[in-house]
């Protein structure tokens, strides 16, 4: 493993566990078995560090890609429904500290780049396939389709482990259950 990736992952694991003000370069440098100036040698400062950090662990990553001619609906989006919930929940603790920061730390947050952001983007494209080709039959608006399916494996991803009671279903029958749930409500089960 090169020092940079070295540098990344041990930052990447301090804010997770002390967020922002807890990650200190030095407990980085410690963590990665090198020193500080190695730390400011290749990163300038503690933001540009733990901002690059932060966008390595929500970088997009090798994901089923949603096809670009829809055939079985159901089954294309269970595996990449899976996948991504996969994603945020190996992200989770990542993801928990930079949301709870937000205020003080906006530019640590990544938005278009996200891999959140980027799985949007293609389930929305997606949808527009399914209707261009009849596999979508109900009235709807793509955006808020997409954002209801995404918003179901995002908090699923976040709370399972700190709401048990709330998520009584095991992930994959959970997962199961909100494509489910997403097909009917865009008209999909009907599809010829």
């Amino acid at each position: 493993m090169e020092i940079r990736e070295k540098i990344l992952n041990a930052a990447t694991e301090l804010y997770a566990e002390t967020g922002f003000r807890g990650a200190t370069t030095r407990q980085i440098a410690q963590r990665a078995g090198v020193n500080e100036v190695t730390v400011f040698r290749h990163f300038g400062s503690k933001t540009a560090l733990l901002h690059e950090a932060i966008r390595c662990a929500c970088a997009t990553s090798e994901r089923p890609v949603l096809p670009e001619v829809p055939g079985d609906p159901r089954a294309e989006l269970m595996a990449w429904a899976r996948t991504h919930w996969e994603e945020l929940w190996a992200r989770r603790s990542v993801i928990r500290t930079a949301m709870g920061e937000i205020e003080e730390h906006p530019e640590l947050l990544p938005k278009e780049e996200s891999a959140t952001a980027c799985a949007g983007r293609q389930l929305a494209k997606y949808i527009g396939r399914l209707r261009e080709a009849g596999l979508a039959k109900a009235a709807f608006e793509t955006p808020a389709a997409a954002m209801m399916l995404m918003g179901s494996l995002f908090a699923d991803a976040m709370s399972r482990d700190v709401m048990p009671f709330a998520y009584r279903l095991e992930p994959d029958q959970a997962i199961r259950e909100y494509v489910d749930l997403f097909i009917r409500a865009i008209g999909a089960d009907a599809a010829p």
